[in-house]
């Protein structure tokens, strides 16, 4: 089978990993600096904080915005649960803002709407987190602007987008969000195997980052309450986690960056390939922001479902019987049951749901190969029939 997405690992990243394992640290030690100092450079931050996945690192994030019982998360129906879990991890309640019917991210328009009726109601959201799905950034600098009007805090959950840019600037570079998360599971643009990172320009925050990521414990003399007892003494000064990243993971992670830019190519090779081998069916192809450039994590289309041409359900069971392991992107988190639960509903959020009741994701990774490509197009073809 043709899966949608994996890894792609060299030599010179087993060899990495092999480096680790002859060392003295395989965790907490200095392949972790390294790490962090090379993706943060790659990202135009000034601090990265490398975690075990991507969801602790949204949780870390929130904390370190404030975020807590009685505030208000909005993030996107149109992304993993992860983005939205993160808010009730730290017992805020979480709302959803519609996305635009182009690029699937979320809608300034829509956000501009719901915060007005929000300041009227006065309920305002704390953290705001737009999700680059599929590798493109939302429209950030409409979102940063109703920021400055309404007083909210970003994250951006990047997590599909390393590597990508926006506004002539790389994803991460913190001019239009507090905090910037990315995500190194296999099937993203570079793995560690699991494993995320906050990164962020703000010394505070990233600060706050490191300490919750790791139990809320220090060694900072200065960040502790009374005198140090000794050169063996730490402190608990807050309620953290064990959110650390290992030295293995962080090593075969700075390996991989050195291909990033090979990766990302490959990617947009074959987005031109489908683009043209996909031309004359009945789809809906992904509409790419002349703004920024996309990491091409996903490539999703959309089934133009009518006379002759089949519903989206046919056809993904007809190309996974041909061996094509496509899959779908995303089930709005509106509509899964722990979030019906909470008081959502169907009709909701009514640009995500549509996209959601046509999208299949096609094969896309750095080694699919011109002829992989050349299948898919002809299982798509007939699954269209």
């Amino acid at each position: 089978m043709i899966p949608y997405g994996r890894q792609d690992i060299s030599e010179a990243d087993i060899q990495a990993v092999v480096e680790v394992l002859r060392s003295d640290w395989l965790t907490q030690g200095p392949a972790i600096e390294r790490f962090e100092s090379a993706l943060a450079q790659r990202a135009g931050a000034a601090h990265a904080v490398a975690m075990c996945n991507a969801t602790a690192a949204l949780h870390v994030a929130c904390l370190a915005l404030g975020l807590g019982p009685g505030d208000l998360l909005w993030t996107v129906p149109n992304t993993f649960v992860a983005s939205a879990n993160c808010g009730r991890y730290c017992g805020a309640d979480v709302d959803f803002v519609d996305v635009d019917p182009r690029s699937y991210n979320m809608s300034a328009a829509a956000l501009a709407e719901k915060l007005e009726q929000a300041e009227r109601a006065g309920r305002l959201p704390k953290v705001v987190i737009p999700v680059a799905f599929a590798g493109q950034s939302a429209d950030m600098a409409a979102i940063a602007k109703l920021r400055e009007r309404y007083g909210f805090r970003i994250i951006e959950d990047a997590s599909h987008a390393i590597g990508a840019s926006y506004d002539g600037a790389p994803v991460g570079n913190g001019r239009h969000a507090d905090i910037t998360i990315f995500s190194f599971h296999p099937v993203k643009i570079i793995t560690t195997g699991e494993g995320g990172a906050a990164v962020t320009s703000d010394p505070v925050l990233a600060e706050k980052l490191r300490l919750l990521r790791s139990h809320g414990i220090t060694r900072d003399t200065a960040r502790m309450e009374g005198d140090s007892e000794g050169g063996w003494y730490y402190q608990q000064v807050e309620l953290g986690f064990n959110y650390r990243i290992t030295d293995i993971q962080a090593a075969l992670g700075a390996s991989q960056l050195t291909r990033l830019d090979a990766f990302l190519e490959a990617r947009h090779a074959a987005a031109g390939r489908y683009q043209q081998l996909l031309a004359d069916l009945p789809l809906l192809l992904p509409w790419q922001d002349p703004q920024g450039r996309s990491a091409l994590h996903l490539y999703p289309v959309q089934v133009l479902e009518g006379e002759g041409v089949p519903g989206r359900k046919t056809v993904f069971e007809r190309l996974r019987a041909a061996g094509i392991g496509v899959n779908v992107h995303y089930i709005p988190v509106h509509l899964q049951p722990y979030y019906r639960r909470l008081g959502f509903q169907p009709g909701q959020f009514p640009e995500a749901e549509r996209y959601y009741s046509r999208a299949i994701s096609l094969p896309m990774y750095s080694s699919l190969t011109a002829g992989q490509q050349q299948e898919v197009a002809g299982a798509l073809r007939a699954a269209l029939r």
